[in-house]
């Protein structure tokens, strides 16, 4: 019982998304997050379910989010 509550803790914490939840929170297109996830750069950090299905842990997609920002912030900085 005790293992139940402590997944039910984590994933309110930091929930998993799928593909659709990714490109609504990053405002693109399901294409480009499926095409992020595996074989264009930058990539999107994934979790590869046993069925295929994709999912994103949301600490995942921000944490990428913020190192983008800082890529773009050291690309400024060098012009």
């Amino acid at each position: 019982m005790g293992s139940v509550l402590a997944f039910r803790e984590l994933e309110t914490v930091d929930p998993l998304l799928t593909a659709e939840d990714v490109a609504q929170r990053l405002r693109v297109s399901k294409d480009w997050v499926w095409d992020h996830s595996s074989r264009r750069l930058p990539y999107l950090p994934v979790i590869r379910m046993s069925d295929g299905a994709l999912r994103y842990r949301a600490s995942g997609i921000e944490e990428f989010l913020n190192e983008r920002e800082r890529a773009a912030s050291l690309r400024r900085k060098r012009r």
